[in-house]
């Protein structure tokens, strides 16, 4: 597309309650069977509408078909027993019940493909799709099978560019794949979880992106943001090896946060998904904070290479207090075109209810 500061979502949006439980993270669904499956295609078109509504430029499904964002994949899989369950530690910070790799792993059909195509059927926006990437599955499972984190993770691999492949051919313009895994586990980051997640992306014409956080507004994250220290320098471990890789797009945390900007050059040359809305706050962002961090960023990446975002998913909030979030994301981004480019003021003065109809 040609808008510059072209905004977009980083994970999930709020569900409608009629779906699943509103203000909660991985909320059983509320329908069932053929209801359940318009249902969700109600909520895509929903949340279409909801972010061109609000000037979101790159449109995401918001997560509207997943209860998780890793494990609604892996329920799909063949060789993984979700009744066999094992207590492990996610990501070094929580107890989870979580299924079990019991043989080896397949993806004996497509997974989200339907979805992504129904997706595309909505809109003639670029659409995202998320994956959860290779280390953040391994993470989010107890393997009783390979007996080896880098044997599964090359699995999983292989198994997500068969899914990134067909979605691609569905029509997706952007694939990301959520690796907050990378965050913490860095020794297997550098040894292997980079070259897996290429393996995932391997021989795609879409766009690919990393999305690496700090989680979800969640108590555990809180309290482990808390131990980091007054800065958050855990990027500074994956940025210089994916500045390096095949990914064309690092997602990243900004606002609000502790890491510092000067950071994202480490990734410069790559384009960069810069979170300017904070997840874990209620308050809702003014377009000219927004701004301020989207400046703050340009010192270290070019404008044509920076995508605002939000830090991570919103489905812990209020439709109404995400609503107002995303709204923000697109005015700040404006506030910060309009400074940028001239020919971009004159377009957003003839386009001020729509900017994300400018491609």
């Amino acid at each position: 597309m040609n808008q510059i500061l072209p905004t977009s979502i980083v994970g999930s949006l709020p569900k409608p309650s009629w779906l699943a439980q509103p203000e909660t993270l991985w909320a059983p669904w509320r329908l069932q069977g053929d209801e359940l499956v318009e249902g969700k295609q109600d909520a895509l078109r929903i949340v279409v509408k909801e972010q061109s509504d609000r000037g979101i430029d790159i449109v995401s499904d918001g997560e509207q078909t997943r209860q998780h964002f890793v494990t609604t994949f892996i329920e799909h899989l063949d060789g993984v027993d979700f009744e066999q369950r094992a207590t492990v530690r996610i990501r070094d910070r929580y107890d989870a019940s979580v299924p079990t790799v019991v043989g080896d792993v397949r993806r004996s059909k497509p997974i989200f493909v339907d979805d992504a195509r129904f997706l595309r059927q909505q809109t003639d926006q670029p659409i995202k799709w998320a994956l959860p990437g290779p280390m953040t599955m391994i993470d989010t499972l107890y393997d009783g099978h390979y007996a080896s984190r880098e044997k599964l993770a090359w699995e999983f691999a292989t198994i997500l560019n068969q899914e990134a492949r067909d979605l691609e051919a569905a029509g997706v313009d952007i694939i990301q794949f959520d690796e907050p895994a990378f965050n913490v586990y860095f020794d297997e980051m550098k040894d292997w979880g980079v070259a897996t997640l290429e393996r995932a992306t391997a021989g795609l014409r879409a766009e690919t992106a990393v999305h690496i956080c700090y989680g979800y507004g969640i108590k555990a994250n809180t309290d482990w943001k808390a131990t980091l220290g007054s800065e958050w320098r855990q990027y500074e471990e994956s940025f210089p090896l994916l500045q390096q890789s095949s990914i064309d797009i690092i997602s990243l945390e900004c606002h609000n946060s502790r890491v510092p900007i000067d950071l994202v050059g480490l990734v410069r040359g790559k384009k960069v998904m810069l979170g300017a809305i904070d997840v874990a706050s209620e308050k809702v962002e003014t377009p000219e904070e927004v701004a301020a961090t989207l400046r703050n960023a340009l010192q270290f990446v070019d404008e044509d290479k920076l995508l605002p975002s939000t830090n991570c998913g919103m489905a812990p909030f209020s439709r109404d207090l995400a609503l107002a979030k995303l709204s923000s994301l697109s005015a700040g981004a404006r506030i910060v075109r309009e400074e940028l480019s001239p020919a971009t003021q004159t377009l957003n003065l003839n386009s001020t209810t729509s900017p994300s109809a400018i491609t």
